[in-house]
């Protein structure tokens, strides 16, 4: 079987699990291939879906779904009725409907997505004041890959039928749900007018084109609050405000202590 794995990964965990899966996958006889879409160059790369069986994608959460550059993403693809997957990498929050939104974007692409999978990540949000756990990969990730990878491979092979359900989460109710991060954010990755040595790491790392290394500071209109660019930046120039005053609010309405964050394991979705 000859298997096609896509992934968008701005800080590089998610990345780290398509690598995983795909070692899975190539252990119980797939030939697979790997290929980044985080840029904006590589997501205008066109995918020949025939040249192959299936197709894995492997994305993070971010505020109950995939990131808005991805969703824009699937929009423009045709899955030319091929059986998909999916995984997400999220820091223990906001996972909900995630799994079955993206699943019927990718049915409206004519995909059919037979499974999905939860990998714990770095919560990107502890870099401005919030205290999720932050070291979350461990061997559980590769129990959970294995079986991932054996039980969605009886999927796409027919031997197992089941398809994966949906949700009655509708665009608008998750769009809703996706403004509230900026409006708890307000203020995006910026140097605060600071100067820098202009390695342009930060708009290199960007996945929106949103960072512009001369101004310092992100285009709301295209900043999808990854981090990446605070993540890449190797002076620790860029800044984002601090968030620590909303993490009781934020523990509260996700009904999670620090002990329950620490029992959250990898998961699959059948």
């Amino acid at each position: 079987m000859k298997l096609l794995i896509l992934y968008f990964s701005a800080t590089g965990i998610t990345r780290t699990i398509a690598k995983i899966i795909g070692d899975k996958f190539a252990e119980i006889g797939c030939q697979v291939t790997i290929s980044d879409i985080t840029s904006s160059a590589d997501r205008q790369k066109t995918f020949d879906f025939n040249a192959y069986h299936a197709v894995v994608f492997g994305v993070p959460i971010h505020s109950w779904r995939a990131p808005k550059a991805v969703t824009k993403w699937i929009k423009t693809l045709n899955g030319q009725g091929k059986k998909c997957s999916t995984f997400f990498t999220y820091g223990g929050f906001g996972a909900h409907p995630t799994h079955y939104s993206t699943g019927q974007l990718l049915g409206n692409q004519n995909f059919i997505v037979v499974s999905s999978a939860e990998f714990m990540g770095f919560y990107a949000f502890d870099r401005p004041g919030r205290k999720a756990r932050e070291d979350r990969i461990d061997d559980s990730f590769f129990e959970v890959a294995l079986e991932y990878a054996g039980k969605t491979y009886k999927r796409f092979t027919g031997e197992d039928n089941t398809v994966l359900e949906k949700t009655n989460y509708t665009e608008e109710q998750l769009d809703s749900i996706e403004s509230f991060k900026f409006n708890v954010i307000t203020q995006l990755p910026t140097r605060e007018g600071k100067s820098c040595s202009m390695c342009l790491i930060c708009e290199e790392s960007c996945p929106t084109e949103a960072m512009k290394a001369k101004y310092g500071e992100a285009d709301q209109e295209k900043c999808i609050a990854c981090l990446a660019c605070v993540d890449n930046c190797p002076e620790n120039a860029l800044k984002i405000k601090d968030i620590s005053d909303s993490w009781s609010f934020k523990v509260e309405i996700e009904k999670l202590t620090g002990e329950s964050m620490k029992k959250q394991k990898s998961k699959l979705y059948l």
